[in-house]
């Protein structure tokens, strides 16, 4: 099972989003590296959209792109961003153990799960049940593109609260964003980030929008036996132990 969640967040996503990937095109192309291995005329998911500034920015390109999340109001805001840019993206409704309900077996050539979204798969069965899921999507010698945090730090550094030391500007509003983070006894303990975004105006009221989701985190060598497991070789990671955060690309055998 994976947990629907950002329906809150998903109105002001925007705010959590860098400003250099805040352009659809500008994120597509953080991506560059892995777009040039794609054969001609090919098919890609992304599997957990978000707002679909990904997908918008693939599909500006000429990629035929399907773009899914656990959101609906996520998948909203990406037909939306769409309809905007003039883009063709189908949005779909589903979680990652649905998506083989709604899509044939080996039929894309890429497939992302980007924004540091698999830690919402509930635990190591609910992660090994969406990587799965993903796996079987790929056409043979397709690739599966993943961001990750770096889980390791995020553990040793304990339960805090973070807030960002300046004001994010969008749609002519700033905010304050600020994160808090549960971190449980053991690494396979349901774990929660509460994330609130506080929309300030100096002439009218502080607008707060927060939402406590759940995640599951695992260490990096954990998640690459995952990748394993469903038939995937892992080709490229940028896993350094005191980044930040990581991205995987992993092959179909």
């Amino acid at each position: 099972m994976v947990v629907t969640e950002y329906d809150v967040l998903a109105e002001v996503y925007e705010w959590l989003i860098s400003d250099a990937k805040l352009p659809p095109a500008e994120f597509a192309a953080s991506y560059d590296d892995v777009l040039s291995l794609l054969p001609p005329n090919a098919r890609v998911l992304d599997c957990s959209c978000g707002t679909g500034q990904l997908a918008v920015g693939l599909a500006g390109r000429g990629i035929e792109v399907v773009a899914t999340d656990a959101s609906e109001a996520m998948v909203r805001r990406t037909a939306e961003l769409s309809e905007e840019f003039g883009a063709s993206v189908r949005a779909v409704h589903a979680n990652w153990e649905e998506l083989p309900d709604h899509f044939e077996d080996d039929t894309f050539d890429m497939v992302f799960c980007v924004g540091n979204s698999l830690h919402h798969a509930v635990g190591a069965t609910g992660r090994g049940a969406a990587l799965e899921s993903m796996s079987r999507l790929l056409r043979p010698g397709g690739r599966l593109v993943i961001t990750s945090r770096t889980w390791e730090l995020v553990r040793a550094r304990g339960s805090r609260l973070d807030i960002w030391d300046r004001l994010v500007r969008r749609n002519g509003r700033d905010a304050v964003v600020a994160y808090r983070w549960e971190i449980a006894p053991q690494w396979e303990d349901e774990h929660h980030i509460e994330i609130a975004i506080a929309q300030v105006d100096a002439a009218g009221p502080v607008l707060v929008r927060s939402e406590l989701l759940s995640c599951w985190p695992y260490r990096h060598e954990v998640l690459e036996a995952d990748l394993h497991r469903v038939g995937l070789r892992t080709e490229a990671s940028t896993f350094d132990p005191e980044a930040e955060n990581y991205t995987v690309v992993a092959s179909k055998v």
